[in-house]
């Protein structure tokens, strides 16, 4: 009896003590969070620094503090776990990124986009792939099958569309940031929908069938991805419209629309789709009807709290690959042969460049040859950009090289401890040299004065609210006006100005049809006395 009453009471103290190591650990990662916001903003005008290098360096020193103190055993306070980046802390910052994106420029552009994004990233992987099939076997890497290849032409096709948000201005690059930032939120959709599809088949035994399964799999992802968040959304729109919470609460509306919108992601991983993809596309509908038809005060409060939100899980994201890159677990894997792990390195950062540069170019190209206005067209030097922008990789491919390489965050094979250095060592060499040289490399090859768009006089767009936590989010009020296209003549017209046409008729179709039953600009709803009223009036005159 008494030695079962130690045993539970020695359990007990070794339960305590585990709980007051996590406690302390949270303590200190929170206190770095801090330290990473407080000298970001004394960075804040440095042209060659941003908030993603700034985390980035503040995690590898902190992990090179914490493998000194605990005597080379361990660099990081939180290991890194797949769970955490793709349920908790990838969902705000790309719900955020359609909920702010200026839906104008990216609709505009949109069949470019998603050549960049879908196509592009197709042509990316089969490049890295190959290239990977041609040299690592030269280099001492002989485990990995076709499927591994595929797999890691995904996981390093995707780039970092976070860290992008951060080096290119909304305001002054309107054309490469839509071009960029939507670039990149399709590219990681379609990265992880390609790499779940790879997981899903015996591509050791292929033939056209499977084949055939294996692009149909893929294509069926990527719809039912963008119906699910487009959907999640007008259903969002639709309740809040119909019940008007706000006559009673705002608080309500508010919890409202974060859940729906983290409900969106979590159904589309319940179902096996691409998340990513799915709240992408539910902030875009969110956007453009739900916040339309919430009380004022719960449009500023939404706005800051996705913001807020965002922020603090880029933040997050970088500290904690910084820390985890000095996971020694790994790299004693490689330490007999660090000759292998750098030619691996450098091998796919070769590949990382040349399969960018294989889709960019030739994608402008046919892009610019749709365009009939010259300014519409994307010059050499715009190219250029957007191919070097790119060229980061981040978190996303941190997660895929996790999940493909790795047990619960352990690896017990050369060949897969090697293939996790080297992700670690292509995350960090393109996000600080890749990353420190964007934006100079803007101001040199497209000079502009600068200016600033502080102002912003429509309430009614959620876009209005120019807080420094919305620093991507602004329109300028030119893009809040809706130009009046004219009826286009004939079927050529779809030919030579696409977006206009289809903007036209979709213009009818949503006023018509899409804002009368879900709301948005121009269809508040109007209660006598509600928090709205005030606005209602203020459109209405």
């Amino acid at each position: 009896m008494d030695a079962s009453f130690s045993t539970i009471v020695s359990r007990l103290q070794a339960l305590s003590t585990s709980d007051h190591t996590s406690v302390v650990s949270l303590n200190l990662f929170v206190a770095l969070l801090l330290a990473c916001i407080v000298i970001g903003h004394l960075l804040e005008e440095n042209r060659w620094m941003n908030e993603s290098i700034t985390a980035l360096m503040i995690g590898l020193c902190t992990g090179i503090v914490i493998l000194l103190t605990t005597g080379m055993k361990s660099s990081h306070l939180l290991v890194f776990s797949e769970d955490l980046f793709f349920i908790y802390l990838l969902p705000p910052i790309i719900f955020n990124a359609g909920f702010q994106v200026k839906k104008k420029q990216f609709f505009r552009n949109f069949m470019t986009i998603m050549l960049f994004g879908a196509i592009g990233t197709l042509v990316s992987c089969t490049i890295i792939s190959l290239g990977a099939i041609e040299f690592f076997k030269r280099i001492g890497i002989n485990s990995f099958d076709i499927g591994d290849y595929i797999a890691i032409g995904a996981i390093f096709a995707a780039t970092d569309s976070v860290c992008t948000l951060q080096v290119l201005n909304q305001d002054e690059t309107p054309l490469l940031y839509s071009l960029v930032f939507g670039e990149g939120v399709v590219n990681d959709a379609t990265s992880v929908v390609l790499f779940n599809a790879i997981q899903s088949f015996d591509l050791n035994h292929i033939d056209p069938r499977i084949a055939l399964q294996f692009i149909g799999n893929f294509f069926y992802l990527f719809f039912a991805s963008t119906m699910l968040g487009v959907l999640t959304g007008l259903l969002s729109a639709y309740i809040i419209k119909k019940l008007y919470f706000g006559r009673h609460s705002t608080d309500r509306e508010v919890a409202l629309m974060m859940l729906m919108a983290y409900l969106s992601y979590m159904m589309a991983e319940l179902f096996y789709l691409s998340g990513i993809l799915t709240v992408f596309f539910c902030g875009i509908v969110m956007s453009h009807y739900t916040w339309h038809n919430v009380t004022e005060s719960s449009r500023v409060t939404t706005k800051h709290a996705f913001a807020t939100l965002s922020f603090v899980a880029e933040t997050f994201i970088f500290l904690y690959v910084g820390m985890d890159a000095l996971d020694i677990e790994k790299w004693r894997f490689v330490s007999n042969s660090p000759g292998t792990s750098v030619a691996v390195s450098s091998v796919l950062l070769a590949l990382v460049l040349a399969g960018r540069a294989a889709f960019v170019f030739p994608l402008s190209l046919l892009s610019n040859l749709t365009k009939k206005n010259p300014n519409e067209r994307i010059s050499f030097r715009q190219q250029v950009i957007i191919w070097w922008a790119g060229l980061m990789r981040g978190a996303v491919s941190m997660a895929l090289a996790y999940n493909k390489f790795t047990s619960s965050g352990h690896t017990h094979l050369r060949d897969n401890a090697i293939m996790i250095t080297s992700t670690i060592t292509v995350v960090l060499f393109s996000t600080v040299v890749f990353g420190f040289l964007t934006q100079p490399l803007i101001r040199l090859l497209l000079p502009s004065p600068k200016h600033t768009s502080m102002v912003v006089s429509d309430p009614n767009t959620p876009k209005s609210f120019t807080f420094p936590l919305l620093r991507s989010g602004q329109d300028s009020e030119a893009d809040l006006v809706v130009p009046d296209i004219g009826r286009p003549g004939s079927l050529r017209a779809l030919w030579t100005t696409p977006a206009h046409t289809v903007h036209y008729y979709w213009r009818k179709f949503d006023d018509a049809f899409m804002r009368p039953v879900f709301g948005g600009r121009g269809f508040v709803p109007y209660v006598p006395g509600s928090p709205t009223e005030r606005s209602v009036h203020q459109w209405e005159g």
